[in-house]
């Protein structure tokens, strides 16, 4: 990331599609990864591999993966909930895969089927399977910890549960562990202790922020997780997503937004922010009525705007 201060990881493909009631057509998935690589975005979660009578989205899971492959310098993401899954994304070729690793037992029972200490034992086993495979064909694996802030099922959530699972997901193998607010708890001196905590007991294999902005409070806790030096964070076009099993759970930060802020702080992130916004567009074709969130879409970039490479 020389060139860039932040990492912007478009995730709406996957999380933002897996909560829309319409089916987007695949050659308009296509459209929208190629153009956000286009734009400067350099990691995008295009799918997850989940069974398609649970989340029907899903179904071309393979084939975006395929095509999001043909994009030079593109970071292909995707997500797993099991080790069949997994399986399946490694045999696309997936360049990164996010194991969901819920905090929350009631959220882990109703979102994969298994106790957090299960999706460890799960995440373990497909760690394995990835360092049996040739060097080529191995992806990165982050162990994502979802409800770390509250969950809607639970309430509250033991930070020391965190901390122990966060542990746990490095020992198994994972190469980072990246932390979720799920479901839009997050204030930002929660996000500046919960992290500071996982650093402290991971260091270097604490990866990035997945924040909603359920609240209102998503780019107030982007600003938070930067000060205790986050650099890498998930956000969806249009703020489309969610979580389906975490009732209420809705909005992701919206790319645009978050892009806009960190470039007029003078963090470069290496996307064009036009460009960006013009695949809105290829959004409101390829799902008609689906509602799209963001302020910097609707407002514009503020008079005298510059990019933060032009600093």
């Amino acid at each position: 990331m020389d060139d860039i201060d932040v990492l912007v990881s478009e995730v709406g493909p996957r999380d933002g599609l897996q909560n829309t009631k319409q089916f987007m057509p695949t050659e308009f998935k296509k459209r929208w990864i190629s153009a956000a690589a286009a734009a400067g975005v350099r990691e995008i979660e295009v799918c997850s591999f989940v069974p398609p009578k649970l989340i029907p989205q899903m179904v071309d899971a393979a084939e975006v993966v395929a095509h999001a492959r043909t994009i030079p310098g593109l970071n292909v993401a995707a997500l797993a909930p099991n080790f069949k899954g997994a399986q399946r994304a490694m045999e696309a070729g997936v360049h990164k895969l996010t194991l969901t690793i819920s905090v929350s037992k009631s959220h882990s029972l109703a979102n994969v089927r298994m106790t957090p200490d299960e999706a460890v034992a799960s995440a373990k086993k497909i760690c394995d399977f990835r360092d049996s495979l040739p060097p080529e064909r191995r992806p990165k694996i982050e162990a994502g910890l979802s409800t770390v802030f509250g969950c809607t099922i639970e309430g509250a959530v033991s930070e020391d549960e965190v901390v122990r699972l966060a542990i746990a997901s490095a020992e198994a193998g994972c190469d980072e562990v990246g932390l979720a607010d799920t479901t839009g708890y997050a204030n930002p001196e929660q996000i500046r202790r919960v992290f500071r905590k996982v650093r402290a007991a991971i260091g270097g294999k604490l990866g990035g922020a997945h924040l909603h902005n359920t609240r209102g409070l998503g780019l107030a806790n982007v600003v938070a997780a930067l000060e205790v030096g986050v650099r890498t964070f998930d956000s969806s076009q249009g703020g489309l997503g969610g979580c389906p099993f975490a009732p209420g759970a809705s909005g992701n930060i919206v790319t645009e937004d978050l892009v806009f802020m960190l470039e007029a702080m003078g963090l470069r992130t290496g996307i064009d922010l036009d460009r960006l916004l013009a695949i809105r567009q290829i959004l409101a074709e390829g799902m008609p009525g689906e509602l799209l969130y963001g302020y910097v879409p609707l407002a514009g970039v503020t008079k005298g705007f510059v990019p933060a490479a032009r600093h």
